[in-house]
């Protein structure tokens, strides 16, 4: 069927009237209208106002969480010269042998190879970004990066 303005209409089940309540003792609902008895909770107002006054006090007094934390994983920065230091030639450099040398944080989610210093050494480099810059270091000493 095609879709116009006038065959537009809401899934099932998505839209449905409000209960009336007191409508006479015959509706189920009649007499108190589902308020209970007297007092404070008959009364518009009542049950819930103490309630949330209280929590409001409790709500002003607790410290606010300043700031943002990202959802996106900020990588652990490494360096060319860190590199050429703590890995022998034709070594495999991966996230976690990066780990294993204590390059960086065994928290870290994700590394990546920035131009800082010189390499000297053939490396292979897996599962680790890495600046294009970096890219063309590696490769040109005969380094691989997978």
């Amino acid at each position: 069927m095609k879709i116009t303005v006038h065959t537009m209409k809401p899934a099932h089940g998505a839209k449905h009237s409000k209960k009336r309540v007191g409508r006479g003792n015959a509706s189920g609902h009649g007499a108190y209208s589902t308020r209970g008895g007297k007092g404070q909770t008959a009364r518009s107002g009542g049950s819930r106002g103490l309630k949330t006054k209280a929590f409001k006090r409790l709500m002003q007094s607790t410290p606010k969480l300043r700031g943002f934390k990202s959802l996106n994983i900020k990588p652990s920065e490494v360096y060319l010269s860190t590199l050429d230091k703590k890995f022998d030639n034709g070594a495999v450099v991966n996230l976690a042998s990066l780990k294993e040398k204590k390059i960086i944080n065994d928290d870290a989610r994700a590394a990546k190879i920035i131009v800082n210093g010189e390499l000297t050494k053939k490396l292979t480099v897996e599962g680790v970004k890495m600046t294009k810059t970096a890219k063309e270091i590696i490769e040109k000493l005969g380094g691989e990066v997978r």
